[in-house]
């Protein structure tokens, strides 16, 4: 048994019935004898779980969330459901699944899903052996447009920092801009930040202002030292809106890009909102980092 198989089991010890833990046990030992190939009852088990567990959430504690992340680098289950969690129960109990078999198999899974079914399929892909193999299919989710399944794919997850090359990361960070998602719980943001990053995201600026249109408070966590004068005009810019979310997540832009004069000068003018005056002190304390931008998520 993986020892993630096991961490999920004790998460949902206090959240199964009688009843519900007789079905997993019955359904694990079923997952554990069906044969090498791609075939039709895996995908009806995952499918089964709903009628079987509560999609309540499985509010793990802070030590178990920490443990989590001990096991896989980048891994917080603290939104998963207890749905999401039996459902990756079951495929990290699939025989065959390190084998040469296993992509053809979890295809199999994918091609059946449904959204819920989705979101718990590449919620769990960071947890497989040898995960490289699916590195394509986690690509897949975080292409998205559908903001839950992006956010199963890319958020809370250490797999695309881990597995994607640099084209497939940008991609995946403007994706996040697009479909509104947290980008903040990118894990590895701030460690895969680079150049081409920043001018990417200042291009999609320009077109946004071109359009009239506003500026997601966290398209600033993109930029890092990185893109020169034009990122510190952009910041700039933006510290002038009424956005006061977009004003805050400018200053904490300029913080991380090292402009410690610009935001200070902007500190004396008083702005007096308090998600701003909130982003002035995090700024001054210490420099941003994409957790700072938690709070203008949604704003």
């Amino acid at each position: 048994m993986s020892s993630t198989r096991e961490y999920l089991l004790r998460c949902l010890e206090p959240h199964l019935d009688a009843r519900a833990h007789e079905w997993l046990v019955s359904a694990c030992a079923e997952c554990e004898a069906l044969p090498h190939q791609p075939e039709v009852r895996f995908p009806t088990l995952i499918s089964l779980a709903s009628r079987k567990v509560p999609a309540k959430p499985l509010a793990p504690t802070l030590a178990q969330r920490a443990t989590a992340h001990e096991l896989v680098s980048g891994w917080n289950p603290e939104r998963w459901t207890v749905l999401e969690a039996v459902r990756a129960v079951l495929v990290l109990s699939r025989a065959h699944l390190a084998g040469p078999q296993g992509v053809a198999i979890l295809d199999e899974v994918f091609r059946h899903a449904d959204i819920g079914e989705l979101c718990a399929l590449y919620k769990t892909l960071q947890l497989l052996p040898d995960n490289a193999r699916f590195t394509w299919r986690a690509g897949e989710g975080c292409r998205s447009s559908m903001s839950a399944v992006y956010e199963a794919a890319a958020c809370d997850t250490g797999f695309p920092y881990a597995r994607f090359d640099d084209v497939a990361w940008r991609q995946l960070i403007v994706k996040a801009l697009f479909v509104g998602a947290p980008l903040h719980r990118v894990y590895g943001l701030d460690g895969r930040l680079d150049e081409e990053l920043a001018r990417i995201v200042l291009d999609f600026v320009e077109e946004r202002r071109s359009a009239q249109r506003g500026i997601v408070p966290a398209t600033w966590a993109c930029l890092g030292r990185n893109g020169g004068a034009r990122a510190r005009a952009s910041l700039l810019t933006e510290l002038s809106t009424d956005h006061a979310a977009g004003r805050a997540g400018a200053l904490l832009g300029l913080a991380r890009a090292g402009y410690t004069d610009d935001f200070k000068a902007y500190a004396a003018r008083g702005d007096s909102d308090p998600l701003v005056q909130q982003a002035l002190g995090r700024a001054l304390a210490a420099r941003p980092t994409q957790d700072d931008y938690a709070p203008l998520f949604g704003l």
